[in-house]
């Protein structure tokens, strides 16, 4: 009671001006059961909210209710309901109290991937790098003495949800940073969402720049740290010196303007309008024949690479496609952007040894960085019973992307002493991570892209990938292709809104 009659609480001398003040104590006539169930809500209370210094204050008060003989102690019906009114108030105050400040005692983090659709082949495993590096951090003691909670949602690859799903992470759920997205057309979707309400989006997938947001980071690359490269090394030597290029893409933002970047740098090095061929396929496209075969008979008027810019699970049946017609490597050699360890888990990769991806980040790369992650990685997933992964764990590039991007985070909100969305922005920039790929990476002090570098990898028969070429060191991003007219003069950071 002393503890109630500091805190200035009404119960104090409602409770003391009743026949039921007994040296201290309370002694119920009426309503035991009631009485009862609140002292067990109250302990309940007490347990989710030990720091709470309301709930402690209660608890004396609580827990000296008890039950002799009520016959004893009979008091009027109005003074009884008095009494459970105010003690009822006193506790469902402190359960009030104690939800707050447990939802007050973990960061929340929004996971933003679809785990249905035609998007999910390749999105699906970095909802679970998300909850990994989650796990990871809070077994080291979290963030700001604080647990990270994840909050998952399923966008299911439909776009308009994306940005319904964002309104819901930042709205409703509260969340500090979102990981999400893969295709720019889900990203599009979200922009103006994390824009408007002021979130923050960690965006790991290769992209085809055009943008510069203060609200995302693109720890994926942009098309100077993979497309231009790409093509470069394929009209190189060592690359087969092609003279004709296919074009083919799924039908979206992406490969559209990459490869509108692409014509106009292929032109720029002498390439003629009737030696590019440009293909496009909608989401969730399977028959490729007619276009296989369309290939096949373009390459027959000079050395042809074919650059692909498919994405999600149109994959499988593409490069099935390219095995069932005898399309070899070393005729005409196909280079992806958006197929990986994962999207090749079901094709018999035997017939398509030698075909290219130009990535930032192969699992088969030695170094103990990625020793400690792969390693990672396959506990993990066979601690979570991962489908797939379980059995065969596999890493790829965006996986790796997602990772950096969680810990850096974690270390700028460490920097920023805050999960404020412009402290931690601010506090983003040059951070660094030892990251799996081998290089020490940086983000970039402006243009909120991170510093990669860049490797061309040849499938291998067990579908890995071997390492045929790679930059000397990390490259910076140029999130403005100065392929595309009118983007010298943008400048190279995001422009306040």
């Amino acid at each position: 009671m002393r503890a109630l009659k500091v805190m200035g609480c009404d119960g104090f001398n409602v409770a003391k001006s009743m026949p039921l003040y007994r040296d201290g104590a309370i002694f119920p006539a009426h309503g035991c059961g009631i009485l009862w169930c609140m002292w067990v809500f109250a302990k309940v209370g007490t347990r989710l909210a030990r720091e709470v210094s309301a709930l402690q204050a209660l608890r004396p008060f609580v827990e000296s209710i008890y039950f002799p003989d009520w016959s004893d102690h009979m008091m009027n019906r109005r003074g009884n309901l008095k009494a459970l009114a105010t003690a009822a108030a006193l506790v469902a105050g402190s359960l009030t109290i104690s939800v707050q400040a447990l939802a007050a005692d973990t960061i929340k983090v929004g996971v933003l991937h679809s785990l249905s659709g035609t998007m999910a082949i390749s999105e699906t495993v970095l909802k679970d790098t998300v909850l990994m590096a989650i796990d990871e951090i809070n077994a080291k003691g979290g963030v700001l003495g604080k647990k990270l909670e994840p909050v998952v949602v399923d966008p299911a690859s439909n776009w308009p949800l994306f940005a319904e799903k964002t309104k819901q992470l930042l709205g409703q759920d509260k969340v500090s940073v979102i990981f999400g997205c893969w295709t720019s057309v889900s990203r599009k979707s979200v922009l103006p969402v994390v824009e408007e309400m002021n979130g923050l989006l960690f965006y790991p997938v290769q992209y085809e720049g055009e943008e510069l947001s203060k609200n995302v980071f693109y720890t994926g690359a942009a098309p100077n740290q993979q497309a231009i490269p790409a093509v470069d090394y394929l009209m190189s030597k060592d690359g087969g010196s092609a003279k004709r290029w296919v074009l083919l893409g799924t039908d979206y933002v992406y490969p559209r303007t990459t490869n509108k970047i692409l014509r106009a740098y292929l032109k720029s090095k002498g390439v003629k309008e009737s030696d590019i061929d440009e293909k496009y396929t909608p989401f969730g496209h399977s028959d490729y024949q007619t276009i296989v075969a369309d290939i096949k008979k373009f390459s027959a008027g000079g050395k042809t690479a074919v650059v692909s810019t498919i994405n999600g699970d149109s994959n499988v049946p593409f490069y099935k496609e390219l095995g069932n017609a005898g399309l070899k490597a070393k005729d005409v050699p196909v280079v992806a952007f958006s197929v990986g360890e994962e999207e090749l888990r079901g094709v018999d990769t035997k017939p398509l040894v030698g075909h290219l991806a130009a990535w930032n980040y192969f699992m088969s790369i030695k170094n103990p960085a990625n020793d400690e992650f792969t390693k990672k990685w396959a506990a993990y997933a066979k601690a979570k019973n991962i489908a797939g992964h379980k059995d065969k764990p596999l890493t790829n590039d965006p996986m790796e992307a997602t990772y950096i991007g969680i810990n850096m985070w974690k270390q700028a909100v460490e920097k920023a002493k805050s999960t404020e969305t412009d402290k931690v922005i601010a506090a983003m920039a040059g951070q660094t991570f030892t990251a799996p790929s081998g290089i020490t990476s940086k983000m970039d002090e402006k243009n909120h892209h991170l510093h990669k570098s860049v490797f061309i990898g040849e499938i291998k028969a067990d579908g890995q990938f071997n390492v045929v070429w790679k930059t000397p060191g990390p490259v910076k991003a140029k999130p403005w292709s100065p392929y595309i007219p009118g983007n010298d003069v943008k400048p190279d950071e995001p422009v306040k809104k």
